[in-house]
């Protein structure tokens, strides 16, 4: 267990109250967001079948849970981690157009999470994805996207004040990009969580580009999919977070692969076995759209905003005794 504990920790805000401020910061910003991208809100489901691929694995060794059932007795249902490869199914099921999208609420379970402040087995997050042209795959395109995400959340810092003065966490005017080997080359001593950890103490706000790929230490900066973001038009959104001292991942969103790019990701993690699924081949044979997308964390959205030493202050969830202990003798209001 990885517990960090604020000095003199004052959550402000009630359980109500802050029950309260969840509401309407989750209310705002996905009218906010779904408005400046162009989104059109739909249902999502919460488990899919093993045998579509649909399923993401993540960084590439975290298991899905997963069970059978009666109506379906050959089949092995799995809760899904993300849906980043259903909602590009979705778009073209749904007859989007280009720069057109979707967002939805998705719920994951994500049994193999480490459990600290930041992260929790319990997973819900804005999942989006939005049609592009195939010229648009570009890093001008990415960064476009994620400057104007960065705006709604900059804006709801504004939307809280107004609210909730006294708890608002005020947050920097803009946002830095670096490539994960530029990281790499800027502070080749440190490991890539505390390379992240200097960059956005620095800048305030880093949208670190480019991961999942070998950097030229021979390592990755971190695990990502073969099958959904290219790894060179990928990255995550870091916000510097003063109570716990470390950046702060709020999305993590991308281009995603195209029939070029998924065989080659595939091969470099031994996969290719996947282009026997649905979706890849649907991939392969250009029939789903050209996409980018990502995932953007409710409940860590709204620890930011509101100052929040431990996620499990925004979201109910499972937390090991001494961990909700600990934490109530130090004023964490665990749900």
């Amino acid at each position: 267990m990885s517990l960090i504990i604020p000095k003199d920790y004052n959550p402000v805000l009630s359980v109500r109250e802050t029950q309260e401020a969840i509401k309407y910061i989750r209310d705002t910003f996905q009218h906010e967001f779904g408005k400046e991208l162009h989104l059109s809100r739909i249902s999502a489901p919460l488990f899919v079948e093993k045998s579509s691929g649909l399923n993401d694995n993540l960084n590439g060794f975290e298991s899905p849970v997963h069970f059978s059932m009666n109506a379906i007795p050959n089949e092995d249902i799995e809760v899904v981690h993300s849906l980043a490869k259903w909602k590009r199914m979705a778009l073209k099921l749904y007859g989007f157009s280009n720069h057109e999208g979707l967002y939805t609420n998705m719920n994951a379970i994500r049994k193999d999470e480490e459990l600290d402040n930041l992260h929790s087995a319990y997973v819900d997050q804005w999942d989006w994805e939005r049609i592009i042209a195939k010229e648009e795959r570009t890093e001008n395109v990415l960064k476009s996207h994620v400057r104007r995400i960065f705006k709604v959340i900059k804006h709801m810092e504004h939307e809280v004040w107004y609210k909730y003065p006294q708890a608002v966490n005020h947050l920097p005017d803009d946002i830095t990009f670096i490539t994960t080997q530029e990281l790499l080359d800027l502070y080749p001593e440190l490991t890539a969580k505390e390379r992240e950890n200097e960059i956005t103490k620095k800048y305030g706000c880093v949208f670190v580009m480019q991961i999942g790929d070998k950097l030229s230490n021979g390592k990755k900066h971190d695990g990502r999919a073969p099958d959904y973001d290219d790894w060179s038009l990928n990255g995550d959104i870091l916000f510097w977070y003063e109570p716990l001292q470390c950046a702060l991942e709020i999305s993590s969103m991308g281009i995603r692969v195209d029939e070029n790019s998924m065989p080659i990701q595939l091969e470099k993690e031994g996969c290719l076995e996947r282009l026997n699924y649905p979706y890849h081949q649907a991939i392969m044979e250009k029939r789903l759209p050209y996409t980018i997308g990502g995932g953007i964390g409710q409940s860590r959205l709204c620890m930011l905003l509101l100052k929040k030493a431990h996620i499990g202050e925004v979201q109910a969830s499972i937390w090991p005794k001494e961990m909700i202990e600990t934490c109530l003798k130090n004023n964490i209001q665990i749900l």
